[in-house]
């Protein structure tokens, strides 16, 4: 074994300093997720929590309460892309807040910004009142013939697409696809298709890739901004939490809050973080660590001869010492974990990486399906959207394309099903107003990152006060798919898992031990060796864009409570900021507060700069969910919508679309 891999004795988190550290850590973490505004990280001037009170007394929407019995009832919510497991606060049966649930894994009791609001945005204005064609109100019924005309006219040219990330509401649109002769299924960009185009497309792996946060002794946050934005946050911060003497590292562009509560980080630009996990690999391997795969040989020798650390610092600029010290503090690790976010490749690589320590990566099975007809996950999660949709007829479930992707997305006629007003509900056909999550049954299966597969249920809590309809009962009246009504799916979903329905309408959630068959899993070293290279745009600064999910998504806009915990390095007025270093700022002879027009892809965006030592030299970090065009005054007109400078390039040898290594053009104005 060479000197610089030496194991030394772990120790246990014994020291003055160490402890110290465990300490605060908890209590950050109850400061976090169980704030009553749900505020992650945000470095926010407690007096602003008054202006919450006093903003929420004015609202001219909210209901006035009356006098009653006050409960904390279970149900799920869907605001955040994995959702959260939560109690809504009633009194007299009618709804004023949202607080974690400590019953559920999910939630242990805290709350992420975008489900605290919920509430709030139940109650809000831009609530969806009745179904409408080409901005006329409807009834149902004419919205159920003109979408029966308009599948029968379609035939298998149907697309959907689908912003939930974890609902069996999926099953009953894939299943409506497979009885149309289409497998147009299309998820909008998230993490867990990344991994698993990784894990199932590239490595032939079967089940859903886990991450053991609250076990590992080390983790390496590869891109994975996982205490604020990334993954389950709730969950993630309360396994970091409870994991007292665990060291957390993050590589990425810019020192996002995970970054800064973490032991170190770790400077790396988002187009060389597959390289960089390959330089890792290099040592490990150079230690004597191998895998049990077809293909080891030929990884090896690839890494090998194109990833050493020399040439891996030539190509991003990160040291050969940095990368050995991390290898050397993974392999001295007794469960360590990588955690990666980005590219195909990345995550491909990351896998590799976990396959080489043997560490506190799991592999989820997947659970039974309600519907026999429906897709898998992994089949849902096939198509690239990024790619381009293209359909005579596209079903919308509550998802932002026109926002997110107005270039990808081409459709004869669309029907939006969403609760609230957005770019894509003012741009559709036919809008069909939904329940909002506290006022329907609806489901959270296995959100990705959680390290073990977990079934959370929910029922409503709150009577709908407007003409709206579960999107699964409108399909269902549709096409014969074995039910009447969604909450038949789901009563079939937990038979199918072996579930307890009275213990999860409780509020719990049904964990199921066991891991999927990683036998026969690659390396796949012939498409990664080329994947991993880094490319970048042609722009002059490299773009780091980073989500707060109290800023917002590419699916939720920025929720009401939301403006006061907003920092100035992301919003002032109304202009949007962005964030670099002071060496980038002198370059493009601007400073703070300087005017700049940001040009890639096929847009612009105006913006003020601010300076911050955290970000790479030759980076620009923006953040994304601002600049829409479609809401309420907390989210329309504040700041630009950065997707439209992201740039959509094809990862090598993968096939697989991307926007790691987007850049762009700046200029004062």
């Amino acid at each position: 074994m060479p000197s610089w891999a030496s194991p030394t004795p772990a120790t246990p988190a014994t020291s003055k300093g160490e402890l110290k550290m465990s300490v605060a850590r908890r209590a950050f973490i109850q400061m976090s997720v169980g704030a009553s505004v749900g505020i992650l990280f945000t470095p926010t001037v407690w007096t602003a929590l008054d202006d919450v009170s006093i903003w929420t007394q004015n609202w001219p929407w909210i209901p006035t309460l009356k006098y009653g019995e006050v409960k904390g009832l279970p149900t799920v919510s869907k605001m955040c892309e994995s959702g959260c497991a939560v109690k809504v606060r009633t009194v007299a049966g009618q709804a004023f807040g949202t607080e974690g649930n400590a019953d559920n894994p999910l939630s242990g009791g805290g709350i992420c910004p975008l489900c605290a609001n919920g509430v709030q945005v139940m109650y809000s204005p831009t609530r969806i009142k009745a179904p409408r064609l080409n901005g006329a109100e409807i009834s149902w019924d004419e919205a159920r013939t003109i979408v029966a005309e308009k599948l029968a006219a379609a035939g298998s040219k149907v697309a959907v697409i689908s912003g939930d990330q974890s609902g069996t509401i999926n099953e009953v649109f894939s299943a409506l696809l497979t009885n149309q002769g289409s497998d147009d299924f299309y998820a909008m960009p998230c993490e867990m298709q990344t991994a698993d185009k990784a894990w199932a497309g590239l490595m032939g792996g079967s089940g859903q890739v886990g991450y053991d946060l609250e076990k590992a002794d080390v983790v390496l946050l590869a891109g994975a901004d996982a205490l604020e934005s990334w993954g389950p946050t709730v969950a993630n911060m309360q396994a970091f939490a409870a994991n007292d003497s665990g060291k957390f590292i993050f590589a990425g562009p810019m020192q996002t809050r995970t970054a800064a509560v973490t032991s170190k980080w770790v400077p790396v630009p988002s187009e060389g973080m597959a390289a960089f996990t390959l330089g890792i690999c290099y040592y490990v391997m150079q230690a004597g660590r191998s895998v049990d795969a077809a293909d080891f040989e030929q990884f090896k020798s690839m890494v090998v001869s194109n990833y050493t650390p020399a040439k891996v610092e030539a190509t991003t600029g990160v040291p050969a010492d940095t990368m050995a010290d991390l290898a050397r503090t993974l392999l001295t690790a007794r469960n360590p974990v990588v955690v990666p976010a980005g590219s195909v490749a990345a995550d491909a690589a990351a896998f590799a990486l976990n396959l080489l320590l043997g560490g506190a990566m799991t592999v989820l099975p997947e659970f039974d399906k309600a519907i026999d007809t429906a897709m898998s996950r992994s089949e849902m999660l096939k198509k690239d959207i990024l790619q381009g949709v293209s359909a005579d007829l596209l079903l919308v479930y509550e998802a932002n394309p026109v926002y997110a992707l107005p270039e990808q997305v081409k459709a004869g006629f669309t029907v939006a099903f969403d609760s609230v007003e957005t770019e894509t509900t003012a741009a559709a056909d036919l809008v069909l107003p939904t329940p909002h999550s506290y006022e329907r049954f609806d489901d959270m299966v296995s959100p990705y990152g959680m390290p073990v597969a977990t079934y959370t249920i929910g029922a409503s809590v709150s009577k709908p006060a407007l003409d709206v309809m579960n999107a699964g009962d409108f399909v269902l009246g549709l096409v014969d798919l074995g039910f009447e009504t969604f909450e038949e799916v789901l009563d079939a979903k937990v038979s199918a898992i072996g579930a307890n329905k009275r213990r999860l309408m409780s509020g719990t959630a049904h964990v199921a031990g066991g891991s999927a068959d990683v036998g026969g899993v690659t390396l796949a070293s012939s498409v990664l060796g080329k994947a991993a290279v880094p490319v970048k745009g042609t722009g002059a600064v490299a773009l780091a864009p980073y989500t707060l999910l109290n800023v917002g998504t590419a699916n939720q806009a920025t929720t009401p409570n939301a403006p006061c915990t907003i920092s100035n390095n992301q919003l002032i007025g109304d202009h949007m900021v962005v964030m670099m270093a002071s060496a980038t700022a002198k370059k493009l002879g601007v400073d703070v507060g300087t005017k700049v027009k940001l040009s890639g892809g096929n847009g612009e965006c105006v913006a003020l700069v601010q300076i911050f030592e955290g970000v790479l030299p030759g980076v620009v970090a923006a953040p994304l969910g601002m600049g829409h065009t479609v809401g309420d005054e907390f989210s329309k007109g504040k700041g630009d919508n950065v997707y439209k400078i992201l740039t959509v390039s094809s990862e090598a040898a993968t096939g697989t679309s991307t926007w790691a290594g987007s850049t762009v053009n700046i200029a004062k104005i």
